[in-house]
């Protein structure tokens, strides 16, 4: 069996680090080094920003049947949406009384163009609110899905009314935020006031 001199062989990773085993302990180092330094100087967050690309627009019409929200309210509204730019879909749902219409930006529009559009489309359907009929409730605009609850409190004591635990629950709030970091405090579950006549 006879074999060229002059055949190229491949590279052959380890036959090299066997063959100088100092350069490969140096290399081997360094690639340990320069990763330890890579994943503490890393930026890192808990909460990572994202930017939610949907905005749900939602209108109520109490007694109102499928095809008069279909005809009188979410043909006009999408009609209308159409014009917003960096749009990529628009959909809806309808019931009788209610309509809920779900669009959602391109996945490639700059962070500040999507607040843009979410303004635009606030606008857009504030510009035909006299164009949908009287009684309609709406539409509500909802565009707050990023929001993520961290911690939640509860109120509660013997002795207080209603309204005196409202009023504390209110006091907390305010003192929530003003507190570094805390972007929203919502107050959930309060009791309405109610006057009952005998």
């Amino acid at each position: 069996m006879t074999t060229d001199t002059n055949e190229k062989r491949p590279f052959n990773l380890s036959r090299w680090a066997i063959g100088h085993p100092s350069i490969a302990r140096f290399l081997f180092g360094l690639i340990i080094v320069a990763g330890a330094l890579g994943l503490m100087r890393m930026g890192q967050k808990e909460d990572p920003d994202f930017t939610f690309r949907v905005m749900v627009v939602q209108a109520v019409w109490p007694g109102a049947s499928i095809q008069e929200m279909e005809d009188q309210v979410v043909n006009k509204i999408e009609r209308k949406l159409q014009e917003t730019p960096h749009l990529d879909f628009v959909r809806s749902y309808t019931r009788a009384g209610s309509a809920i219409i779900t669009l959602q930006v391109e996945g490639d529009t700059n962070p500040t163009q999507v607040a843009d559009a979410f303004y635009q489309v606030r606008k857009k359907v504030g510009d035909i609110a006299n164009e949908l009929p009287q009684g309609l409730l709406g539409p509500y605009f909802n565009d707050e899905f990023g929001d993520t609850f961290i911690t939640l409190h509860s109120i509660s004591g013997d002795g207080y009314s209603y309204p005196e635990l409202k009023k504390l629950a209110i006091q907390a709030r305010d003192m929530l935020l003003t507190t570094p970091g805390v972007e929203k405090a919502v107050i959930i579950g309060d009791q309405p006031e109610k006057l009952y006549i005998d």
